[in-house]
């Protein structure tokens, strides 16, 4: 597992509680949050379940993204982004990054991820490389839309909302794929 704060040289910003009861804090992801995708065994590609309060006030929007700085790719792997998420809404249900996204709110959308696919794709580091890291984190903005194309990248997304972030909620999940 790498040092690598992704965070670090990013605007500060407020922060606020995001829950799930999919994963705790620190711990491991469960099998089906791992890349069936992929090829992981067991793997079913399902997105967390989060729910999140205490944004700061002004938030308009929201935007998810899960991503892995350990991955060994020099620039790490976005592994879901969401963007335009009401203010409104508080929680994503397990499994709303499927294929159809049918569990994001009306107006929210998922951007090609780094697998190109516009869902949420699971964990599958590389077997022997060690335990990666899954920073999932739920981005207060200060304006409705992003506005960002539904194509966009997520690092375009992350660039774009860097001067809109007001707050910024953060779960840390892990993965290992044993050799």
């Amino acid at each position: 597992m790498s040092t690598n704060n992704p965070f670090a040289r990013l605007p500060e910003a407020a922060s606020f509680t995001v829950t799930s009861t999919t994963v705790t804090d620190g711990a491991a992801w469960s099998v089906e949050q791992y890349s069936g995708l992929s090829g992981i065994p067991g793997g079913k590609d399902v997105s967390p379940q989060l729910s999140w309060s205490g944004a700061p006030e002004g938030t308009r929007s929201y935007a998810v993204t899960v991503y892995d700085p350990d991955a060994p790719t020099g620039s790490g792997f976005w592994h879901w982004a969401v963007a335009d998420i009401p203010a409104t809404v508080t929680e994503l249900p397990e499994g709303a990054g499927d294929d159809t996204g049918s569990g994001l709110p009306a107006g929210a959308f998922q951007l090609p991820n780094d697998a190109r696919m516009a869902r949420f794709i699971g964990a599958a580091p590389p077997a022997g490389h060690g335990p990666h890291r899954y920073f999932i984190v739920v981005h207060a903005l200060d304006v409705d839309t992003i506005g960002v194309p539904p194509d966009a990248t997520p690092a375009v997304l992350g660039f774009t909302m860097a001067g809109h972030i007001l707050g910024r909620a953060v779960l840390t999940a892990t993965a290992e794929t044993l050799a």
